[in-house]
């Protein structure tokens, strides 16, 4: 069955829609994937990619720049993420600049975002492995805000724990706040305390009065603390003392020897104090005295009257009148 002319039309029409949306679409995979600029390559390494795929985009400041090109598992604490950059950003990037691994929006593919750093260092080069920061994912926000719900809870239960035993006046502060007596007296004991406080800054002030009315100057005080010489003269009285001291304490050594000495000893001191006999023969001795001396007052005064001495006592008694008198 021969074609029409139509049909022929049609189909090379569809041949060179399909050829059209061919092109168009090489054009733009090519465009995402860097296929028709140059580029170089740069990686970071994470602790976590967080779903990040081959292809997502890598954005610097916010402008789509490349693609993630490959994802490596070094170890099992790192992974190694190869970017195509575009060439032309080569001058832009610096070699401090930071890659972190975020979201396209609330819901969209992972990315890569490079954070320019903040010191001077020079253009990134091709193959240059630039320092990383790993955001804390969905998955351990909710696994700490999950634990944190947890603490709360427990301390929720504690702290009603706390609550119905101070209602029930456990404990002290439960006492503190059901005891009318408890809390009268603490607040007597307070106010106690305030008054103390008060006649304490009353005292420290009559003290500072007292201390600011001393002539530092003039004063003995002033002169011992100021006066290095006076001060000189105070520490050679005190040694001087301290000699004198020493000296008394010998001599009252001396002393105490001494009396015991005459105490426990054999010679005219201690016959003094210690023979009866001598001691009764002095009292005798000084009875005698007496006795004489009265008897040689009544021979005199017997004298005083006999006719042949009597003139003479009488002039004398005369003599000694007339001296009186001269001498008033």
């Amino acid at each position: 069955m021969r074609k029409t002319h139509q049909q022929k039309l049609g189909l090379g029409l569809l041949v060179i829609i399909s050829l059209i949306l061919f092109i168009v679409a090489v054009y733009f995979i090519g465009n995402r994937q860097n296929m028709f600029v140059k580029t170089f390559d740069i990686s970071a390494n994470f602790n976590n990619v967080n779903g990040l795929m081959r292809g997502n985009n890598v954005r610097y400041s916010g402008i789509n720049i490349g693609t993630v090109k490959d994802i490596v598992m070094i170890n099992d604490s790192t992974i190694n993420v190869v970017m195509v950059i575009e060439e032309k950003m080569v001058s832009h990037i610096k070699k401090d600049a930071i890659a972190t691994i975020g979201t396209d929006g609330l819901v969209g593919n992972m990315i890569v975002n490079i954070v320019p750093g903040k010191g001077d260092a020079g253009p990134i080069s091709s193959g240059d492995t630039i320092k990383s920061y790993t955001k804390i994912g969905t998955g351990e926000m909710l696994s700490t805000l999950n634990v944190t719900n947890e603490n709360a809870a427990l301390l929720t239960a504690k702290l009603l724990n706390i609550a119905d035993a101070m209602a029930d006046s456990k404990g002290t502060f439960g006492m503190l706040i059901n005891d009318t007596v408890v809390a009268a007296n603490l607040k007597q004991t307070v106010n106690q305390l305030r008054i103390m406080s008060i006649e304490a800054n009353k005292s420290m002030r009559s003290l500072n009065e007292i201390i600011n009315e001393i002539n530092f100057n003039e004063s003995v005080a002033g002169v011992l603390l100021n006066d290095s010489i006076e001060g000189q003269k105070v520490r050679v009285v005190l040694d001087n003392l301290e000699l004198a001291s020493q000296d008394i304490k010998l001599v009252i050594t001396n002393l105490d020897e001494t009396i015991t000495q005459f105490k426990n000893g054999k010679g005219a001191v201690d016959y003094l104090f210690n023979n009866e006999e001598f001691v009764k023969n002095l009292e005798q001795s000084i009875q005698n005295i007496n006795e004489g001396t009265d008897k040689f007052n009544q021979n005199m005064e017997a004298l005083k009257h006999n006719f042949l001495t009597r003139r003479y006592f009488k002039k004398m008694e005369r003599e000694e009148k007339r001296i009186n008198k001269k001498n008033d």
